[in-house]
């Protein structure tokens, strides 16, 4: 990688390949059909691989579940046979955002509800959020973007580190106009 004032520069400004989409993210679940049931019956994620399998290393024996999204990514679970021997932590890092439309995020909003899942919706101003957790109390973000994103992306994009580096520095002051503060 090619230098700047002897420090390496980023792999962003390297023009590096990015990878394509998300493959899979995956977390560890307790109860693989109330996983099952939310993902492929409410949200309509299908369930298209099940894997039952036993760690080389440890020998420790699992089910490994793949929900597919529509780019051909998937959200994974990992349920272990000695879960009750050997409890797994399920505190969620944060949340992950799925880009949808209108018409199904509301399909999405009626079934959560249905189910008597709690919802939170925001709008954000560039792009309108509904929030909802799990069964493994992992967050999910359901979002639908604001129809003139692309040039709202493209205005942040030219001021991203400037941003940045002025919250960093101790100024906090919101730059979303899209939505009162």
């Amino acid at each position: 990688m090619s230098t700047t004032m002897g420090k390496p520069l980023s792999a962003v400004r390297a023009n590096v390949r990015r990878p394509r989409r998300l493959h899979h993210a995956a977390w560890v679940t307790r109860d693989q059909e109330a996983t099952r049931h939310f993902y492929e019956d409410i949200l309509g994620l299908p369930l298209v691989a099940t894997w039952a399998e036993r760690a080389p290393a440890t020998g420790r024996e699992y089910c490994h579940t793949f929900f597919a999204l529509g780019d051909g990514g998937a959200l994974a679970f990992f349920q272990y046979a000695d879960q009750d021997e050997h409890p797994v932590d399920l505190n969620s890092p944060g949340h992950i955002a799925f880009e949808c439309d209108a018409e199904t995020q509301q399909g999405i909003k009626e079934r959560l509800e249905a189910n008597d899942y709690p919802v939170r919706v925001t709008d954000h101003g560039y792009c309108v959020s509904l929030y909802v957790t799990d069964p493994n109390n992992l967050r999910l973000e359901f979002t639908v973007d604001h129809p003139e994103l692309e040039q709202i992306n493209a205005d942040q994009l030219a001021h991203a580190h400037e941003a940045l580096q002025r919250w960093l520095s101790g100024d906090h002051t919101p730059n979303n106009d899209f939505r009162p503060h």
